[in-house]
């Protein structure tokens, strides 16, 4: 009994000396799930600030462009600039519009249809830079608890192992090697849960900002599409 309990007070199960005692392999998951984790959490603040920063162009732009101010003016002062949502997709527009009246555009259902295409190209960049690296978040948080099971495995597997050669059960004996092999699992659910969280949490937010361009986008080719009418009903009846 005295030798259980020294054996018991000499082994140390803090989380350094676990990570210390443990095998190559299951540090190598650790350390893995570990940069998993900080990779986690700095995606989180990058997409926290790029669709803070996206909602606030949004609804700044919309302000503006409902404000009565005409499209030309608007166009002037946007089409130098590197644009990104709602007015990187008026730009587009606007570009087109430009060029095919320039070109001497006949057919209202070709121009209309190149308009609308060039904001569908737009808005698909546009959604793709928004859902950039989400995959990343959605890996780590299916994968990592995994990966810290495997890291598990193999611990237990190696206690096990030591156990039989030591030909001792005492629970002084074995309760540091399963410790450590179930820290790999905990490393794997910390470094899993935020991305699961911050996953959905994003996916939504993405959602709402390629919502709101898709409705920008409508709004706005029939708004066209009636200047369209106004433009080219003339030339159709004067070439008639």
């Amino acid at each position: 009994m005295e030798q259980v309990e020294l054996a018991a007070a000499a082994t140390d199960v803090g989380l350094w000396s676990l990570f210390m005692q443990a095998g190559f392999i299951v540090k190598a998951v650790m350390l893995g799930l570990l940069a998993a984790s900080v990779w986690t959490w700095a995606l989180v603040i990058d997409k926290y600030m790029t669709y803070k920063k996206a909602r606030r162009q949004y609804d700044h732009f919309e302000q503006v462009f409902w404000s009565g101010q005409s499209l030309e003016e608007l166009y002037r002062t946007l089409a130098d600039r590197q644009n990104t949502g709602l007015a990187a997709i008026f730009v587009a527009a606007m570009r087109e519009w430009k060029k095919s009246f320039e070109r001497g555009a006949r057919s209202p259902i070709g121009l209309q249809m190149r308009i609308d295409r060039a904001m569908d190209v737009t808005m698909a960049r546009e959604s793709e830079y928004l859902e950039a690296r989400l995959a990343s978040l959605a890996t780590i948080g299916s994968a990592g608890p995994f990966v810290g099971l495997f890291g598990t495995v193999v611990g237990i597997m190696t206690s096990f192992m030591a156990i039989a050669g030591s030909k001792s059960t005492n629970l002084a004996v074995v309760a540091p090697g399963i410790a450590e092999a179930l820290l790999a699992t905990a490393i794997g659910l910390v470094a899993a849960i935020p991305a699961v969280i911050a996953y959905n949490k994003f996916s939504g937010d993405a959602g709402k900002l390629t919502a709101r361009m898709e409705g920008f986008a409508d709004e706005f080719s029939a708004i066209l599409s009636r200047q369209i009418d106004e433009k080219l009903q003339p030339r159709q009846q004067a070439a008639e």
